[in-house]
């Protein structure tokens, strides 16, 4: 049976998707409700669904900043594991919904949700899982987790607020007794322990108590890769990528003696390498 979770901050929204949905697809199973875009990772992480509703606009954490939250969870390509899920935008806004349709990498549903639209897009769903399961798709990655999908979400990203933030620059780090202000782009890589995280230059080692949650919300996602829960990498400082006598993947770093570990669930971005 399909698992489903759905996130929007408007409980009436969720309740008539939720009818909607049990009108065309009376066995899909809605596991969870997420009333903001941080409880949709938190409840994705959790419950491990093939499929992700996410409002567009939420209080917050956008569904877009979510999207590319859940496509970073790990996933586990084994039989009777988690290989991701598949992505729907609830937008009330043309122009998104549009643009993701057209790319081809995720679908949407329109405010409110009409029962037409949304067997369409349920049909699509389908389509797209069951392909995976053929014997020539079962290894091929859900749309969330594609290279398309997130220069989508980048996309939609920058709509949503053409103004945000700009992206983490320095890194405020102690270095011995002193602290220092240490470049981002001369960071080679992020490793975090349940107290500090360690910040490694060609030069310095140092520590800040900043999580690895917290500076993938911060960093620029096409230069730092998470690459394990506890690691992210300069995608500038990867010399390579080798496989030691257990058949794990290994990040080799310019410059540095260290052999950074690929959990399963992020061996998809070394494809090809």
């Amino acid at each position: 049976m399909t698992r489903a979770l759905i996130a929007d901050d408007e409980r009436l929204m969720r309740e008539q998707l939720r009818a909607r949905l049990t009108e065309v697809w009376p066995d899909l199973d809605i596991v969870a409700e997420a009333k903001n875009g941080i409880e949709a990772v938190e409840l994705t992480q959790q419950h491990h669904p093939d499929l992700v509703f996410l409002d567009i606009r939420m209080p917050g954490m956008t569904g877009v900043d979510a999207a590319r939250q859940i496509a970073q969870l790990p996933t586990d390509e084994d039989a009777d594991g988690w290989p991701g899920c598949e992505i729907v935008f609830i937008t009330a806004y043309d122009q998104y919904a549009v643009e993701a349709f057209e790319q081809g990498v995720v679908d949407y549903v329109l405010k409110p949700a009409e029962r037409e639209r949304l067997m369409v897009t349920v049909e699509r769903i389908k389509k797209r899982m069951a392909q995976r399961e053929q014997p020539d798709g079962e290894h091929a990655p859900l749309a969330a987790h594609t290279p398309d999908m997130q220069q989508l979400l980048q996309r939609l990203a920058n709509q949503l607020n053409p103004n945000g933030a700009p992206k983490l620059k320095w890194i405020q780090a102690t270095v011995g007794q002193q602290i220092q202000m240490i470049p981002v782009e001369d960071v080679l890589f992020f490793i975090s322990d349940e107290k500090y995280t360690r910040v490694q230059t060609a030069t310095l080692e140092a520590l800040i108590r900043k999580p690895i949650k917290e500076l993938l919300e911060e960093l620029d996602p096409a230069q730092f890769w998470q690459i394990h829960r506890s690691t992210l990498i300069n995608a500038r400082a990867i010399a390579g990528i080798i496989r030691d006598e257990r058949g794990r993947q290994l990040v080799a770093i310019k410059g540095r003696p260290e052999r950074l570990e690929v959990s399963r669930g992020y061996a998809h971005l070394f494809k090809g390498m």
